[in-house]
């Protein structure tokens, strides 16, 4: 390994030491730190990968937890962002199996509680509360039953 790569290879250990990295992360700024060197590029991805200092799996579930719990994101969400960073498909369903169906049931309730409370007069207040629990990430099933059941004691279905 050239005296350059060392070097990235040091300074990209030290940031993966701080917070979780993802390998198509550490990849690119590997890449971006060798002027383009694809080959140094994937040799230090490789050391990072056999040194436990990136791990693909434990990212992911770091991830997945840390969105639908600190900022409420839907499992569908979290699936096209961890996708969006390469990851497989497996390493994506192992970390959102690890997410509490039922705290992320009670998160959105609490959102959508919310949010009709800003809404309320609006004629079009059930459509944009669906859109809503939509962009947050979640399904539709899901979705249409919390609504109907936040909105029922206000609007007639």
């Amino acid at each position: 390994m050239e005296e350059k790569t060392k070097k990235v290879l040091g300074s990209l250990q030290t940031l993966c030491a701080r917070r979780e990295y993802c390998s198509a992360d550490m990849y690119a700024k590997a890449l971006s730190r060798l002027d383009g060197d694809e080959r140094a590029a994937a040799e230090v991805v490789e050391a990072l990968v056999r040194d436990r200092y990136v791990d693909d799996a434990r990212y992911a579930a770091a991830f997945a937890r840390d969105k639908a719990s600190l900022d409420g994101w839907g499992p569908v969400k979290i699936r096209y962002a961890l996708t969006a960073r390469r990851l497989d498909r497996a390493c994506i369903d192992a970390a959102l199996s690890q997410v509490d169906a039922d705290q992320a049931s009670g998160r959105l309730r609490a959102l959508l509680t919310a949010r009709w409370k800003q809404l309320k007069g609006d004629p079009q207040a059930r459509l944009k509360l669906i859109r809503y629990a939509l962009s947050r990430g979640y399904e539709y099933a899901q979705v249409e039953a919390l609504v109907r059941e936040v909105s029922a004691p206000d609007q007639a279905i």
